[in-house]
């Protein structure tokens, strides 16, 4: 199960992990994120314990969403040793997503 992130814990569970980690920027109103919702859980089962997964709401997270320079969602960071080691912008077929992530384990 992704874990929820927000302007008060990003830096906890994603800058501090140990594990790579995939960050979901997303929004309850944006239809492709909804789309891509349930391959960020498969994702998050499939890679339990070699990698972290969570969302961040950028409505709920502006302080985060600025950091990063989240303009459109859905857009999916990469995250590995606290630093942005990759990125993709838009709904994409799962593959892409894990593809990204082994890179990073």
């Amino acid at each position: 199960m992704a874990l929820e992130v927000n302007d008060g814990n990003f830096d906890d569970l994603v800058i501090k992990s140990d594990k790579p980690v995939l960050v979901d920027f997303w929004a309850e109103w944006c239809g492709p994120c909804r789309i891509i919702a349930p391959i960020i859980e498969e994702i998050s089962n499939e890679f339990s314990g070699k990698a972290t997964v969570v969302k961040c709401d950028v409505d709920n997270s502006p302080a985060v969403a600025a950091k990063y320079g989240i303009r459109n969602i859905p857009t999916i960071l990469f995250f590995k040793d606290g630093k942005v080691a990759d990125k993709q912008v838009g709904a994409v077929p799962k593959n892409n997503f894990v593809a990204k992530l082994n890179a990073l384990i």
